[in-house]
């Protein structure tokens, strides 16, 4: 099969993005592709391109919110995902979890990273913009936190979350979870299945 470059953009505040994780893995077994994870911050997405999140946009609206609940039992129920609980301290600012997955990357630890934050914020729900709360949260799960989080304050670090947000924004970005199939790009994890497919079909090109 032709090697096809395919990443996922992610922040962890992102319940779709979350979900989109959980999906993941069955996707690459079944086509054999490996997705990169790319951190970038929902935050300075938003406000780059004049955006919001779907809570703010919606939340008054009762009936679309309403089926926006339906909308993710469906979905959970689809790929029978076990272990989600909604995070009550959701909105979270994840400017330092962001940041400290750039410093995971840089270290070669980002998957481990990334599990455990993603846990702790959707899974076993925890008060992640709590500096504190989140290095003990990260530490519990084998991870040299206390390193992770003093690298995310070293310049070089903030730069590259910068570098990486701009860069999504200027390719097409404007929430997440966004995906690219080599330069196709994706909004969402109701595109998982198109993601799929494309990943199919540029494997056979």
């Amino acid at each position: 099969m032709k090697p096809v470059k395919v990443q996922f953009l992610f922040d962890f505040g992102s319940l779709n993005a979350y979900f989109a994780h959980r999906v993941i893995p069955a996707i690459e077994q079944r086509t054999g592709a490996t997705f990169e994870y790319v951190p970038i911050l929902l935050g300075g997405v938003f406000k780059l391109t004049n955006n919001r999140s779907p809570l703010e946009a919606f939340g008054h609206v009762e009936n679309k919110w309403r089926f926006m609940q339906l909308e993710i039992e469906r979905f959970i129920k689809r790929h029978d995902i076990k272990g989600y609980h909604f995070n009550p301290n959701f909105p979270v600012n994840t400017l330092q979890l962001m940041r400290a997955a750039i410093a995971a990357r840089s270290e070669n630890m980002l998957a481990p990273y990334v599990e455990a934050a993603f846990h702790f914020m959707w899974e076993d729900p925890k008060k992640m913009d709590d500096i504190e709360v989140a290095r003990a949260a990260i530490a519990s799960a084998g991870i040299d936190a206390d390193r992770l989080f003093a690298r995310a304050q070293d310049a070089d670090i903030k730069a590259e979350l910068m570098r990486e947000t701009q860069a999504a924004v200027d390719r097409g970005t404007f929430g997440s979870p966004t995906f690219f199939v080599g330069d196709e790009m994706f909004f969402g994890k109701d595109q998982l299945r198109d993601v799929e497919e494309a990943i199919v079909a540029a494997q056979k090109a």
